[in-house]
């Protein structure tokens, strides 16, 4: 589990914002992408406007191949977009940096190395592990492992390797979390430990979170608005906003509602 709520915290979940949010300010404008195909070019988002606000926390759903993954790359920086600009604190993103960082399904942990060395991948690459080995600790003790810093990977569970994979992305401090379906390997159970522990991370941390997910209720559990982008190429087509506070209820009327409106607009409501 997760470290407990702290004082600072409780203040979060009970206003269900992050206290004095320090997240990135990002901003898609007219945002456009091909992909070279077997019969020529392929267009996978189209005009796309999106702003995510500082400590935000914004969910994308659509059809499977519709561009959402593609956006969190553009987002990240791991490659350009054809057409438009994308902005991060007002400044063109035209490279990852280590503020944006990508959590993916696959958690992709060196097996050869422990826990804590995984973790800290990504101080040791920038050439600051000799002076902040201290921030580490504090990832893995902000994810409730702490007690598994000499384990390998081999030895953990599919949930556990996940918060390896949040651990070694905080330990970077970033501004904004991208998290390319996060979740999605692990069974249900878990899944839903996992959906209420990244929350937690993200009112403590403060830090803005970009969300892909297929499943319609963890965006709408997790996100405070949830994007609903059309069939390739991506547009957006309705935006819904959750304002219900955390810690929030699985059973909530709203969110059933939510949830409906959401199919709805995937088309999927017919047995609802």
């Amino acid at each position: 589990m997760v470290s407990p709520v702290t004082p600072e915290t409780s203040v979060a979940a009970q206003t269900g914002r992050p206290p004095a949010a320090t997240g990135a300010h990002i901003e898609v404008r007219n945002v456009g992408h091909w992909f070279d195909g077997p019969n020529g070019a392929l267009q996978v988002i189209d005009e796309l406007d999106l702003q995510i606000q500082p400590g935000e926390f914004v969910a994308l759903l659509g059809p499977s191949g519709c561009g959402k993954s593609t956006l969190l790359r553009l987002v990240a920086g791991l490659e350009p977009a054809t057409t438009g600009t994308l902005l991060h604190d007002g400044e063109p993103i035209t490279q990852p940096d280590p503020s944006r960082i990508v959590v993916f399904q696959d958690p992709t942990l060196f097996p050869w190395r422990t826990v804590w060395d995984n973790v800290a991948l990504g101080l040791q690459a920038r050439g600051l592990l000799n002076t902040q080995r201290h921030r580490v600790d504090e990832a893995l003790r902000l994810v409730g492992l702490s007690a598994f810093a000499k384990s390998f990977p081999h030895q953990l569970s599919g949930g556990m390797a996940q918060r390896v994979a949040l651990a070694r992305a905080l330990v970077n401090d970033p501004s904004l979390l991208v998290l390319d379906e996060p979740l999605g390997k692990l069974d249900s159970l878990t899944r839903l430990t996992m959906q209420t522990e990244l929350v937690d991370l993200w009112q403590r941390q403060r830090f803005s979170a970009l969300l892909v997910t297929h499943d319609v209720e963890e965006a709408l559990f997790m996100a405070q608005r949830v994007v609903v982008f059309t069939e390739r190429p991506a547009r957006v087509k309705q935006v819904l906003v959750n304002d219900l506070p955390y810690p929030r209820h699985r059973g909530d009327p709203r969110l059933a509602e939510l949830r409906h409106q959401a199919l709805a607009l995937l088309g999927l409501d017919a047995s609802w």
